[in-house]
């Protein structure tokens, strides 16, 4: 009986949330996979979390920059690069059956078509098949936030970044 969980909104700890379901089903014993979009891959929970024997961590193709920046020709092939991520997790999830499957930022990767609406059903359906499974993301489409068991908001009230012009900190942002 795995449900889904959706984070999504514009304040911080979406993938903080996340993270921190996968580190307490760690705590149980139980097999973890994290695989994430969008991001740089050097996020300082990655990294403690690649150091249990029983997590696996993947992250996308990086991006070469912004979406807004891209013109159509790289819009298009980070497209492929990242659906073809999404579709090369199906193997993983069939092999490693991990209890916990966190997909972070695939929502905004949705939203941004980034990533085909059929192969992220696919991929959810298939991570459901073995465990609990979260997507993260600024925004998710109506069809996966209707679909979750659990929805979450995240709203920023105030963050330093708006209030101070505080820029990401190592070990609190990332």
């Amino acid at each position: 009986m795995n449900k889904l969980h959706v984070y999504r909104g514009g304040g911080k700890g979406k993938t903080t949330a996340a993270m921190g379901l996968a580190l307490r089903a760690l705590g149980h014993g139980f097999p973890v996979l994290v695989a994430q979009w969008m991001k740089r891959g050097d996020s300082g929970e990655l990294s403690a979390l690649q150091t249990f024997p029983r997590a696996r961590v993947l992250s996308a193709p990086p991006m070469r920059g912004f979406t807004y920046q891209m013109d159509q020709a790289l819009l298009s092939l980070t497209a492929k690069e990242q659906s073809a991520f999404a579709a090369g997790l199906l193997p993983e999830i069939e092999q490693a059956r991990p209890r916990m499957i966190v997909l972070d930022e695939l929502g905004a990767a949705l939203v941004l078509g980034l990533v085909e609406e059929e192969t992220a059903r696919a991929l959810i359906d298939a991570a459901l098949q073995t465990g609990e499974t979260v997507v993260t993301g600024y925004q998710a489409p109506p069809w996966l936030e209707a679909r979750a068991d659990y929805l979450t908001d995240f709203s920023a009230l105030r963050h330093p970044y708006e209030t101070e012009g505080l820029k990401a900190r190592q070990g609190i942002e990332w």
